[in-house]
């Protein structure tokens, strides 16, 4: 079950975190994975080294999400060079943090145009390709904050509850080509973004969260390779939370 063998996968921010873990993921049930980075490249290529190591099959590729024309030329370049593109995951974005009243213009605009716009190209990217192949799974990674919102976080919330709106509209307008298009919302993960975190802050998540425990980039990977595989072929529009219960 789960197997990928012969597609071709991209993984947006895949150089570290949740995007590593779902390029090693699906790598590991036999796609083939482009590795996308903006400044990361020995991280990138760290990744996927270590997967063509244990036998699978990766490549490296830099754009930044940020950049629409960027976007959508790499994504045609890489889908005309290796003949397909099956599964496309967003998982590329960032987060400023700041209370609403200090927040900076600037830093909302970046937000946006990653975590949304960013979104958006590499959606009109791949179903222009998967369209001709009438199939295709496009994997949006939001966040439990999209859902519950977070104090010091609201440009951050807003763009990644626009993700779940992108997924169901894109899930709807593409659904006759057997293009399927979910979300998953993660919640507080072991990755670079909660390594700053103190232990009082690490206590006061685990109350929130009924498995007790912060989940690991792994679990959401599994998440990822189960809406990219022939399993999930009738699930389209839906949003698959991996949070420990902590938003239901």
């Amino acid at each position: 079950m789960f197997r990928l063998d012969g597609k071709v996968a991209i993984v947006t921010g895949g150089s570290r975190g949740i995007g590593r873990a779902c390029a090693e993921a699906l790598a590991a049930q036999g796609a083939h994975v482009v590795v996308n980075y903006v400044k990361g490249e020995a991280a990138a290529k760290e990744v996927a080294e270590g997967i063509v190591a244990r036998g699978g099959k990766a490549e490296i590729a830099a754009f930044d999400v940020g950049d629409t024309p960027a976007t959508e030329k790499a994504i045609d370049e890489i889908a005309k060079r290796l003949g397909r593109l099956d599964i496309f995951v967003a998982n590329a974005g960032i987060a400023i943090d700041g209370l609403l009243l200090r927040v900076k213009e600037e830093d909302i605009d970046r937000q946006l145009n990653v975590n949304v716009k960013g979104a958006i190209a590499c959606a009109k990217a791949s179903t222009k390709v998967m369209m001709r192949a009438k199939v295709g799974r496009i994997i949006f990674v939001s966040s439990v904050i999209g859902e519950m919102g977070n104090v010091g976080q609201t440009a951050y919330a807003a763009t990644k509850a626009a993700l779940l709106g992108i997924t169901k509209s894109v899930a709807r307008e593409f659904a006759s080509r057997n293009i399927t298009v979910n979300a998953i919302t993660p919640g507080f993960i072991e990755t670079d973004m909660t390594h700053g975190m103190n232990d009082a802050m690490k206590e006061q998540i685990l109350k929130a969260i009924p498995l007790g425990r912060i989940g690991g980039a792994k679990d959401v990977a599994s998440a990822c390779v189960y809406l990219a595989s022939d399993e999930a072929a009738y699930m389209t529009g839906q949003v698959l939370r991996v949070n420990g219960g902590m938003y239901v």
